[in-house]
């Protein structure tokens, strides 16, 4: 990480608060007997809760490694009877569809698929195009939280299983990646042409404003379970495993489930000087996974995702042109403080966010990094 992370602060021995808040997350999930005795427990009260129902849990799939390895650990290392829910929004990569019918077959796991009105889905990649912002997947991103949560309420499950790890993944900066309900609408109030499907607690759409989240989150006691933080997870053995257990095959790079992130890394690079290679492979150097060297090494090339014909075959999805795309990406760039969103709330509401991660309603990194990260000028 470097400066190129607004607002990143280094202390009087060079460490950033990246590493501090990385720090922090070990303290608080520790890879100890200790730890996993408190993830077993969980496990416990999550089978307890679930008697009676055709699922106690409900395990997000994209078919990557991630979310592929957190429904093999749901099934068959906890015992679990998960439902897999997988959100379709037009850009799936095929091999990660593979991998999704494999593992769910190989496993005995349902699987339903929440496929998004792809009219509404195009509008709203095309409208935060036009408002020159960094997160153009910014309706998937809220549409795979919504489907979850959706799901969850429909079969009246209380868990939702979380393919994430801050040891493997890291925190990105705000500024980079910055996501709310209230943010997403007004992008497409602004530049979009199709309203937006009314929300409904089992059909929720796109809509994860504050209303919804204190819906799922305090009325129905949704809880998100992120079991990679409580676990040593180191990427070469968990491949190896899915490749051999459910003969899951790697898409080609982190992200790469999704083949918009092709378009969306080479905005991210050519526009706003992001790559988030950096806070990715700072979390593996943190992990002892990659050196430092072969960090930097790697990011001084372009991401293989960047393929030019993933590029087009994205375009040609969303309708428009190659010229009508460079002419958008020529527009001065804007960042979620140039619009309409909850960041001032959530500064509010601080204490009440901590409370609910402590709570376990949602991660403690949501409130790290919405509450505390990124604060330097």
């Amino acid at each position: 990480m470097d400066e190129t992370a607004p607002g990143i602060i280094f202390d009087a021995d060079g460490v950033c608060d990246y590493c501090h808040l990385h720090d922090g997350l070990d303290r608080r999930y520790p890879l100890t007997p200790e730890g996993e005795a408190h993830l077993l427990q969980m496990v416990e009260r999550i089978k307890e809760q679930g008697k009676g129902k055709a699922y106690d849990c409900i395990c997000g799939l994209s078919g990557g490694r991630d979310s592929t390895y957190t429904l093999y650990l749901a099934k068959v290392v906890y015992g679990l009877r998960p439902l897999a829910v997988y959100f379709n929004d037009g850009f799936g990569n095929p091999v990660a569809g593979k991998n999704m019918q494999a593992a769910t077959a190989k496993l005995g796991v349902d699987m339903r698929t929440v496929t998004s009105d792809f009219r509404e889905s195009k509008d709203l990649k095309l409208a935060a195009l036009k408002a020159s912002i960094p997160e153009l997947n910014l309706a998937t991103d809220i549409g795979i939280a919504t489907a979850l949560y959706g799901m969850a309420a429909k079969e009246d499950v209380k868990y939702i299983f979380i393919g994430q790890s801050f040891r493997t993944e890291g925190i990105s900066p705000l500024e980079w990646h910055y996501l709310d309900g209230r943010y997403l609408h007004a992008i497409s109030r602004k530049f979009g042409t199709i309203p937006l499907r009314p929300w409904k607690p089992a059909d929720p759409g796109f809509h994860l404003d504050l209303p919804q989240l204190i819906y799922y989150t305090l009325f129905r006691r949704i809880r998100t379970v992120m079991p990679l933080y409580h676990l040593r997870y180191v990427r070469t053995e968990v491949d190896e495993l899915l490749s051999r257990e459910l003969g899951w095959v790697n898409t080609g790079a982190h992200y790469y489930d999704d083949l918009f992130q092709g378009l969306l890394t080479y905005v991210l690079r050519t526009k706003f000087n992001v790559d988030r290679r950096k806070f990715n492979y700072s979390a593996l150097i943190r992990s002892g996974q990659m050196t430092r060297e072969e960090g930097l090494r790697k990011i001084s090339e372009v991401s293989v995702i960047e393929d030019e014909k993933v590029i087009g075959l994205c375009l040609k999805r969303m309708g428009i042109s190659r010229d009508e795309f460079e002419t958008m990406l020529a527009q001065p760039k804007k960042t979620f403080r140039d619009y309409p969103n909850l960041l001032k709330l959530f500064s509010k509401m601080k204490w009440a966010i901590w409370v609910l991660a402590k709570l376990q309603l949602i991660p403690m990194s949501i409130y790290e990094k919405y509450c505390n990260l990124g604060k330097g000028k």
